[in-house]
């Protein structure tokens, strides 16, 4: 669906972020007669509705509204947010309705030529910074889209011919109508089940990308068989393999020759130097020459409450990681900081998170380990099975008494590490919220 095909049209929203407010902006550039009719949220909006989608004949629903006046719209544009798996969804789209994202209606307009998707669960970002990074390092007219960078319908009004790297998540791939030309996936791991339904269904929607019109390249993870395997028609290029981008404990190498010395990497971890190799090996299969390695690297920023450095003390480091939101990600953190002491503050939202595997982790790291509700007592319950010793595995009441324990428990040269291992929503906004007031108790005196 174009832009094009609403002529005329009387459309419904879903939401209201920012990907729907950059679409009520372009429809009325681009609409050719058609207006937003209905917008439709979970609660009542009160006063927070974009003035790009105010008119005086707007029809703001919530709740058992929602289905029926969407009904009467000849098409829906979703929030990322609005799960696809919601009955409202699938009682549209069976009365025959179209229901489009901004996404889609950005790639029916520009096609699927010079476009990467990163995508994954963990790491996106990072990596589409990266590849965005390096993409102008090596002189290549390029866009950041998607969940960073720019909203992806405002790029059309920008360059058609700059190579536009989308980080999109499963919210955005999972009714996506074309594929990119190429998609570079981080990782897969269980993650989203609430909006998804099931870990299950989450991987599906991840991995249909790899079988849309108009993808020719995908690029996988070696390390991980159920993605390097992965049926597709599209050519196959794999990274983290001895026979491409690699990583070892010299630094980041192309097919054996070190091209970017451990030392010289611009942030921490090995899962990080996947993420440099992920996104060297989408450049190379986009025709995008070699940039000068390591120097292309410098001034590239890490994202921010990703393994950023918050406070240095004496003998005592304090590390903002509050966007992890799962078990592996939690685990990659835990190995960027080898030989260093770890006092690791853990817990949120839950999600059925399975925390066997880093409660064994952390109980061999003889790490310290402060649980944080909700999910707290779960880590703690697995880490103390692992053989953890109680003195090591301590229940906080909040942040801030987690803050408190931690600098009371950390010894000489020790890492106190905020990696939740969760996500944050059960008593934050968001990650953000939660990374800041992170960075609030430690700056206290």
């Amino acid at each position: 669906m174009r832009f094009s095909d609403l002529d005329g049209a009387r459309v419904g929203v879903w939401g209201a972020g920012r990907e729907i407010t950059s679409f009520a902006r372009q429809l009325k550039l681009r609409g050719q007669g058609a207006r937003i009719a209905v917008a439709a949220f979970d609660a009542p909006p009160g006063d927070q509705i974009p003035e790009q989608l105010m008119s005086p004949r707007l029809q703001v629903v919530t709740g058992s509204e929602v289905l029926e006046s969407l009904s009467g719209c000849d098409v829906v544009v979703r929030s990322p947010g609005v799960s696809i798996h919601r009955p409202e969804i699938r009682a549209l789209r069976q009365q025959g309705i179209p229901v489009t994202t901004a996404t889609s209606l950005w790639l029916a307009e520009h096609g699927s030529q010079r476009v990467i998707v990163v995508t994954g669960t963990k790491g996106k970002s990072t990596t589409a910074a990266l590849t965005h990074h390096l993409a102008l390092a090596a002189g290549e007219p390029a866009v950041l889209a998607g969940n960073i960078g720019l909203s992806v319908l405002d790029l059309l009004d920008g360059d058609p011919e700059a190579l536009t790297i989308l980080e999109l998540s499963s919210y955005q791939i999972s009714d996506l109508a074309l594929g990119p030309e190429i998609v570079l996936f981080t990782n897969l791991y269980n993650e989203h089940a609430d909006w998804h339904g099931s870990h299950e269904a989450y991987r599906a929607d991840k991995l249909r990308i790899l079988a849309l019109d108009g993808l020719r390249t995908a690029v996988l993870p070696a390390r991980q068989p159920e993605l390097a395997e992965a049926p597709t028609a599209a050519r196959r290029l794999l990274y983290g393999m001895p026979a491409g981008w690699d990583v070892s404990e010299e630094g980041v190498s192309l097919r054996g020759e070190l091209r970017v010395a451990t030392s010289q990497l611009p942030l921490p971890g090995e899962h990080n130097a996947l993420n440099l190799c992920g996104a060297l090996a989408v450049l190379e299969a986009a025709g995008v020459g070699l940039p000068a390695l390591p120097t292309s690297l410098a001034g590239f920023q890490g994202l921010e409450h990703r393994l950023q450095t918050v406070a240095e003390e004496p003998g005592l480091t304090w590390v903002d990681d509050s966007i992890s939101t799962t078990p592996e990600s939690t685990l990659a953190a835990l190995e960027s900081f080898p030989g260093r002491p770890i006092v690791l503050l853990a817990g949120g939202q839950d999600r059925g998170q399975d925390y066997a595997e880093l409660g064994r982790r952390l109980a061999a790291l003889e790490a310290t380990v402060i649980g944080l509700p909700s999910t707290g007592p779960r880590l703690l319950e697995s880490v103390r099975a692992a053989g953890a010793p109680a003195a090591r595995a301590l229940e906080a009441a909040d942040l801030t008494e987690g803050v408190r324990l931690a600098r009371e428990l950390a010894g000489e040269g020790a890492v106190v590490l905020l990696s939740p291992a969760a996500p944050s929503y059960d008593n934050y906004r968001d990650f953000t919220e939660r990374g800041l007031l992170f960075r609030e108790l430690v700056a206290a005196p």
